[in-house]
């Protein structure tokens, strides 16, 4: 199955309507289905070891919610992070930051184009994430997007959808889990632009000093992982 990238009809309703709120709900009921917050804090506990780092940068981050299930798991061991969400609208609930402060995270929300904020970032940062963020580019600018994040970071995870014909079928019976109807057609666009293989290692930009993996983990989910060998 080539991976086909089109518009998700989520990515055009405002952040405020009740529709964009539905597909929010239903996004982390689905996020919670397919374990995808277990998936990203066992890669980042993995390529980080013993170091608990100082900043973590997420990218598209929305409402915040599902970086939040993955700082309550790596909180035992992690303290005094200091989280920044990207997304185009800040869209944070009081509640969701309040439970940041409750781990003892650090939490900032910053508006921003993606591009524009990785152009601005002026020095280094332990870690940045992405989670069901890098399957919205097409080639080129997924291209560009990983290179903006190797120049400034020590360690890239992003967990993304599986393009695989099970993952596809499966996702039409969404409605199961009582999912709404937009939610029932962007993920089925989703995953038709997700990633199996090595493809997102091949637009990673720099092989020297990277260790990189990537792998399915689970049946929906790819997880791509880039450590630089002397930074962290």
């Amino acid at each position: 199955m080539l991976r086909n990238v089109e518009p998700e009809l989520a990515d055009h309703i405002p952040g405020d309507d009740p529709r964009a709120r539905r597909f929010r709900r239903d996004l982390n009921r689905l996020n919670a289905f397919a374990m995808t917050d277990r998936a990203m804090a066992r890669a980042l506990l993995k390529h980080t070891g013993e170091v608990v780092p100082r900043e973590l940068i997420d990218l598209g981050a929305g409402d915040g919610t599902l970086m939040l299930r993955v700082a309550q798991r790596l909180a035992p061991r992690w303290r005094g992070v200091t989280v920044k969400l990207v997304d185009q609208q800040d869209i944070v609930s009081d509640p969701v930051r309040n439970s940041f402060a409750a781990l003892h995270w650090n939490l900032q929300t910053i508006t921003a184009d993606v591009f524009e904020f990785l152009q601005r970032l002026e020095s280094s940062v332990d870690i940045i994430t992405a989670n069901n963020f890098l399957h919205h580019f097409t080639a080129e600018p997924l291209a560009r997007l990983l290179g903006l994040a190797a120049r400034r970071t020590k360690l890239f995870v992003a967990c993304e959808p599986r393009r695989t014909h099970f993952a596809r079928e499966a996702s039409r019976f969404v409605w199961l889990l009582g999912c709404g109807d937009v939610i029932r057609g962007d993920v089925v666009t989703s995953i038709r632009a997700g990633f199996v293989g090595m493809e997102i290692s091949a637009s990673w930009p720099m092989r020297a000093n990277w260790m990189i993996e990537e792998r399915e983990t689970g049946p929906f989910l790819h997880i791509f992982a880039a450590k630089h060998q002397n930074r962290l």
